[in-house]
């Protein structure tokens, strides 16, 4: 499978049908949008003497963690998701304005240099193949201004775990130590494991950047 076409393959399958399903497995309760906001409230701390103004998520969804987001902070917030029931859901719940809600994915982001203060991923760099994961890296990083976060599933050595009947649309990595090993001007700021049974996040590691 070359890179191409790997790549639009895993895409279409998130704006199709199974980025639909997807999306009627994780409706938003109220429940969950509080677990969020507590969580993200930890993370915010560690930006407390210097918080983002604007904030970027990469593969939003129906905005679960924006939800929880507005109820923390006052900064400009961004969606960029390639699903487009998901990103309808997001203007029709009230989540963003519309102008604010985008079509795209990590590895090409509509955004200019630097144009927010942080951009985040939640459990989507885990579905990013090998030879798209640079690529998306490198977008993320710039499109950040201050700050880089991600909260994705840990492994030590590269894994690859069925997900939904599919072989090659889950992969666990050390994405902290991505970020350092490839990107010589960020610094860690934090890192912790949000635990699924008192967090109500899917057991994921996170780790908090801040560009020099």
């Amino acid at each position: 499978m070359n890179k191409k076409n790997g790549e639009n393959e895993l895409l279409q399958r998130w704006r199709g049908e199974f980025g639909s399903e997807y999306i009627e497995r994780n409706a938003p309760t109220s429940e969950r949008a509080k677990y969020v906001a507590r969580g993200f409230a930890k993370i915010l701390a560690h930006m407390e003497g210097d918080p983002p103004e604007s904030i970027l998520e990469i593969g939003a969804n129906i905005g679960l963690n924006l939800r929880g987001l507005s109820q923390l902070t006052s900064a400009d917030l961004y969606a960029v998701e390639p699903n487009e029931s998901a990103r309808e859901t997001l203007i029709k719940d009230n989540v963003l304005p519309a102008d604010h809600v985008f079509n795209g994915h990590a590895a090409s982001l509509p955004f200019k240099d630097g144009e927010v203060d942080l951009a985040f991923t939640s459990t989507v760099l885990i579905h990013v193949p090998d030879d798209s994961l640079e690529d998306s890296y490198r977008e993320i990083h710039r499109v950040a201004k201050k700050y880089i976060l991600s909260l994705e599933y840990f492994s030590p050595t590269p894994a690859t775990v069925s997900y939904r009947g599919h072989n090659d649309m889950l992969f666990k990595r050390d994405y902290g130590g991505l970020w350092l090993d490839g990107f010589a001007d960020l610094q860690l700021v934090a890192d912790g494991f949000f635990w699924k049974r008192t967090t109500g996040f899917d057991d994921v590691n996170w780790w908090l950047f801040r560009k020099r």
